[in-house]
């Protein structure tokens, strides 16, 4: 289930300082902790067996249902995770489709939750999967394997990390029902295709989540097939919290509906959202009165939400964001403008989602790389215009049976 190779080279003033400043406790203890492959493998192979907890055949009466709180797929619509790749953002999106599949595995059929992951570099896409996810009758959440399209350019490259249960292999645990401090279990085990090796170092953690302490959460070593590894943090409530390898980092910013706001739309979001269209058209006309009133009025609009209480990451993302679309107006450059106003309103519209259904904010990303799309063509960008076809189609995907006509 390794997505990508993350190579930081640095990390970057305000989005990783706000995550370690935050993270006290654990997460300062993950960030610091040491990295020795050799070691890590040496220690995995040593009462292996014994250690393992992922090799007794699971039975699934009733799959579908994930109540185990530290993979509580059934219970997140839409999980935003933020982090960093050689100094460039990294944003994941993490959204459960609206239907299952049946794979047949050791007799059994089993009936398996559908999750989408779609992942951005520097806002263009780098990688879409389809996970599929079921909890077995012990409570133990197993993977039933991934569809996987890696982007290059705009278009997909190949779809290295695919594999499917009862087709290439055995399902993999991906989460034991009771983790202990040294549990073994392996999420991904399929020779010739993919190897996941877990090992559980800590629990009863604390974590700082999007609104506040989040206890419970547990601490995991991850091997990789290269030998190398990674840290991971899974937290009550949220699942995959946070992940490092090296300088490596990802961590969870948001996820609906458990960070849910309830309430009606604040009108400063309104402003916001509203605002960024406005001044992508103001660019592509022209009107740089207009537009520089229009970011005026984005900025009072944004200091007044940020004095509420706000996930600390999404602001961080909304700031620099907001920074680049004033450094663009003020150069008066309209192609940087149109961008830099995409960008924001897109990061505007996570606050979003803590007031408003995941997919009516998808249906308004959708309008925004739609622009986006209309800039990357008049920049004589095709790699650009695919990938903006692909990210609308990603996201249509996970909408389309909310829409009539």
């Amino acid at each position: 289930m390794q997505r990508f190779k993350l190579v930081p080279r640095h990390i970057a003033v305000g989005l990783a300082l706000t995550v370690l400043t935050g993270g006290v406790g654990v997460n300062a203890a993950v960030l610091s902790a040491p990295k020795n492959s050799k070691s890590a493998a040496a220690r995995n192979n040593s009462g292996l067996k014994e250690r393992r907890v992922d090799l007794d055949t699971p039975k699934f009466s009733d799959p579908t249902s994930i109540t185990n709180p530290l993979f509580p797929i059934s219970d997140l619509d839409q999980v935003i995770q933020l982090g960093e790749d050689q100094g460039e953002p990294l944003r994941v999106e993490v959204t459960l489709l609206p239907k299952t599949r049946t794979i047949k595995w050791t007799g059994q059929q089993v009936e398996v939750l559908v999750s989408q992951f779609i992942a951005y570099l520097d806002g263009r896409v780098l990688e879409v999967a389809v996970d599929y996810f079921a909890q077995a009758d012990d409570g133990s959440v197993w993977y039933f394997g991934e569809k996987v399209d890696n982007y290059e350019n705009g278009v997909i490259a190949n779809h290295d990390g695919s594999w499917l249960a009862g087709k290439d292999g055995r399902p993999g645990m991906i989460m034991p029902a009771n983790p202990k401090v040294g549990d073994v279990y392996r999420p991904e085990n399929i020779p010739g295709l993919v190897f996941e090796e877990v090992t559980v170092k800590a629990v009863n953690q604390v974590v700082d989540g999007p609104q506040g302490h989040i206890e419970g959460a547990i601490r995991v070593e991850e091997l990789l097939v290269d030998g190398t590894t990674e840290d991971k943090m899974f937290a009550p409530g949220y699942g995959e919290f946070l992940a490092r390898a090296e300088d490596e980092l990802v961590i969870l910013a948001l996820a609906v509906p458990v960070d849910g706001q309830g309430g009606s739309l604040p009108g400063a979001l309104k402003v916001l959202s509203r605002g960024a269209a406005e001044i992508f058209d103001g660019a592509s006309a022209g009107n740089w009165n207009d537009t520089s009133a229009t970011l005026d009025s984005m900025t009072a609009a944004w200091e007044s939400y940020q004095s509420g209480s706000t996930p600390k990451l999404l602001e961080t993302q909304a700031d620099i964001a907001l920074q680049a679309l004033d450094r663009a107006v003020d150069a008066k450059r309209p192609g940087r403008v149109r961008q830099a106003a995409v960008r924001f309103g897109l990061a505007s519209l996570d606050f979003e989602l803590r007031y408003r259904h995941f997919e009516k904010v998808d249906l308004d990303r959708i309008g925004l790389y739609g622009r986006r799309l209309v800039a990357d063509n008049d920049a004589g960008n095709p790699p650009a215009v695919a990938g903006d076809v692909a990210v609308i189609e990603t996201i249509w995907d996970r909408i389309a049976h909310t829409l009539s006509g």
